[in-house]
Parts: C-alpha cells; sequence; structure tokens
C-alpha cells in the first residue's frame, strides 16, 4: 500500500512531492491529469515493449493478442505523442532508435515494478501465504496472543503477521484507518464504525503493598480503599475508563498519585509503597505487591476482537478472525 507523505497532481496546482511504498526507497509520485505523459502513455507502454523486444510488430501482435494493425497504430500514437521516433521500420522488422532505446529501459523497469505489485497486492490476500496486521493490548501480549498464534500457525503455517501493540483507543482509530485489520480491545467499542464480538472477561485485582493495611485479607469490598491513593493508566486507555468506572460504581473517584503507560509498572509503584491499583492478575508472581479479590463490585473486563464494520476482509484476515472467535470463552487463564 502507497502512503502518501504529501501527493497532489499538478492539474490541481500543487506539487507532487515523494511517496513510499513501506520500503527504505521512496520516489517521486507520477503527475495525473489530462495531459500528463503517465496518463497519455501507460496504456501503451506494453505494446511497445513487445515490439521493441520481439523487433517484429506481427510476432508482437501475436504475442499480446491484439490485431496486427491495431498494435502498428498504437506505437505510431505513442510516437506521435511523444514527437520522436522509436522504431526505424525495415519491412516486417523494426530495430529501436536510440530514443526508443532510452525510452524501453525506463518502460521495463516500470512495468517489472508493476508487476512485482501486483504479484504483492495478490499475495496479500493469498489465504495460504497472506498477511494479517493485528493489533492487541499490552496485558495480551506475553501469554495470550502467542498462544493464539501457534494455534493459528498450526494450520497456515505460511500467513505473515504485523504484530502492533498498543491501548485501546489509539488501536481503534487504526482500525479506523484502515492500519490494522483487527485487535483485541477492552472495553468492547460501542460505535457502529465496528463490529466487535466478546472473547472473554477477565477478572481484575486490587494490588496493594505487601504491607498494607489490607495485605493480609484475601477478599475485599472496593469502597474499603476509597480514602487510598492510586496509581493507574493515562487517560485514554481502556484500563483506565474501566478503573474509574468500578470506582464510580464503589461510590468514590479514585486519586491518582501517578499515570503510566504499562500495568508492570504500575506493579513496581505499588511495591514501592506509592499507591494502590486496579489491574488484571500478573502472570508471574511480582514481589512486595498482594493481589485481593474485590467482592464488589465485579470487577472483570470485557475482552473482544474487534473489525471495521462493512470493509471487507481478505482471505487470511478472515480465517484469522474466525480462529480467534472459535476461542471465546478460552482466551485467559483464569484463576
Amino acid at each position: 500500500m502507497i502512503d502518501a507523505l504529501a501527493y497532489e497532481s499538478r492539474w490541481t496546482g500543487m506539487a507532487v512531492a515523494d511517496v513510499s511504498d513501506g520500503t527504505d526507497q521512496p520516489y517521486r509520485a507520477a503527475e495525473l491529469g489530462p495531459e500528463e505523459p503517465a496518463v497519455l502513455l501507460a496504456p501503451r507502454l506494453a505494446q511497445f515493449a513487445a515490439v521493441a523486444r520481439l523487433e517484429h510488430v506481427t510476432q508482437a501482435a501475436a504475442l499480446l493478442g491484439v490485431p496486427q494493425p491495431k498494435l502498428s497504430r498504437a506505437v505510431a500514437r505513442l510516437e506521435a505523442e511523444l514527437g520522436v521516433d522509436l522504431l526505424a521500420r525495415q519491412g516486417r522488422t523494426v530495430r529501436l532508435t536510440r530514443a526508443g532505446r532510452l525510452l524501453l529501459a525506463s518502460v521495463e523497469r516500470a512495468l517489472a515494478e508493476l508487476e512485482r505489485g501486483a504479484e504483492a497486492a495478490r499475495a496479500e490476500a493469498d489465504p495460504a501465504v497472506g498477511r494479517v496486521t493485528f493489533g492487541f493490548l499490552h496485558t495480551m501480549g506475553p501469554d495470550a496472543v502467542p498462544a493464539l498464534l501457534r494455534g493459528f500457525r498450526a494450520a497456515h503455517p505460511q500467513v505473515r503477521f504485523q504484530l502492533v501493540q498498543d491501548y485501546g483507543m489509539a488501536m481503534l482509530e487504526r482500525l479506523r484507518a484502515g492500519e490494522l485489520d483487527l485487535c483485541l480491545v477492552a472495553p468492547l467499542p460501542d460505535d457502529p464504525a465496528f463490529t466487535a464480538r466478546l472473547l472473554d472477561e477477565q477478572r481484575l485485582h486490587l494490588v496493594v503493598p505487601a504491607d498494607h493495611r489490607l495485605a493480609g485479607r484475601r477478599r475485599i469490598r472496593l469502597a474499603e480503599v476509597a480514602e487510598e491513593t492510586f496509581v493507574g493508566l493515562e487517560r485514554g486507555y481502556g484500563m483506565r475508563m474501566i478503573t474509574d468506572g468500578f470506582c464510580e460504581q464503589a461510590g468514590f473517584v479514585p486519586r491518582l498519585a501517578f499515570e503510566g503507560e504499562e500495568t508492570e509498572t504500575l506493579r513496581g509503584l505499588v511495591a514501592a509503597g506509592l499507591g494502590v491499583a486496579l489491574l488484571p492478575p500478573a502472570l508471574v508472581p511480582r514481589p512486595g505487591v498482594v493481589e485481593l479479590e474485590v467482592t464488589a463490585p465485579r470487577t472483570r473486563r470485557a475482552i473482544g476482537l474487534a473489525w471495521a464494520a462493512g470493509r471487507p476482509l481478505t482471505p487470511p484476515v478472515a480465517a484469522f478472525r474466525d480462529f480467534v472467535l472459535s476461542r471465546r470463552g478460552r482466551l485467559l487463564h483464569h484463576d
């Protein structure tokens, strides 16, 4: 897919700047308009290349599957539009002029690049070897996502993945822009621009320092820490929205001393005695903290798969979507 860094055609009165195809080789975009060379010449370049390669109009016409007179007229129009002779006719055969050789070198490169692009586009949608751009929450990265990929790749070993870790709102914006095919999010979006399906629910624990007054308990009500200092994720993160919502249900607004971007960092802040936090269970026990079950409210977050509503999915993306949906209720390990 071409990402335009700055693209506007000359017939709009604006300049055309460099574009990139995702590699490290930016190139100059062709100007488009009714009188621009790329628009006028493109349909006849392959015909010219065939004649130039074979040096024979009749043989080139047979190769392309077009009548010989039609091919002769096409090459003649190409010469007229350029204002130069590209071919020197010698009976049924032709030979390239100097101008023809100069043009052919660029035409061959352009046709080869076009063929490469077409092959890449086809491969992108190939159910066996295509690509899936998959976004997910940071908390899904250590365990859930690797398990999904391992299970899917067992049946689709050549499908390629581009993995993107981000917070929920940012992933949804990238999904809206077409930069992602699918994403794991929490909470599920309430937006008609997206289709979302619930996959699982994850219990959230109140994490306190090991020497906290409540550390000896197994269960608490969230209202019991209404006066405590909290540490949490920044605004815009799904976990921050969920935490604020549960605290509101418990009748208070959390006082945040520190805001971060990653849950394990928050655990470290809790271990340092800087506050308490509502977090997903740790995959590996963290020294210096204790995780308490919250009995009221029911602190669980819904995790689902989302994709752009109405946007066709390529075969590999559809296959991976269906596989992930088949894992409903088994996405997470519950304690």
